[in-house]
């Protein structure tokens, strides 16, 4: 298993994956996001982008947890991706990363998403204090 087995699973489900982070008190919270194989902003390492909202139970459960698990569904078939995390957005500066609004831009592109308006799109982000999450895979298994 690796990215690309990842990356072509996700293309057949419209990129929509499980992400899940870890609660404070150790148990796991879940949600379903849209996410995809990119490559990361610093050092061009293949990893897993996501678009998280400002406000969400996500970005506060990796601020303190900084890992994830993020799996796709193919049919019967499944690719599970586990790693370390890290934000870039208004609010989690990340060094290295300057150009937040165009990094967001490319998390959406490599997660299926296209756009007719950039400008419109990167007002709603800043708006919704969205953070790219990028996951840098240590695990990754499936069947």
């Amino acid at each position: 298993m690796d990215l690309d087995d990842f990356r072509g699973r996700a293309a057949g489900e419209h990129f929509l994956v499980v992400v899940s982070t870890a609660r404070a008190d150790g148990s796991i919270q879940s949600s379903v996001v849209n996410a995809g194989v990119m490559d990361h902003p610093r050092h061009g390492t293949p990893i897993l982008g996501l678009v998280a909202a400002g406000g969400s139970v996500k970005l506060a459960n990796l601020r303190a947890r900084p890992w994830m698990t993020v799996t796709v569904r193919a049919g019967w078939r499944w690719t599970t991706v586990e790693g370390s995390t890290e934000i870039a957005g208004p609010d989690d500066p990340l060094t290295g990363v300057q150009d937040v609004p165009a990094l967001l831009r490319e998390v959406f592109v490599a997660a299926g998403g296209t756009h007719d308006d950039w400008v419109e799109y990167d007002a709603t982000m800043a708006r919704e204090r969205r953070a790219a999450v990028l996951v840098t895979p240590t695990r990754i298994y499936g069947v």
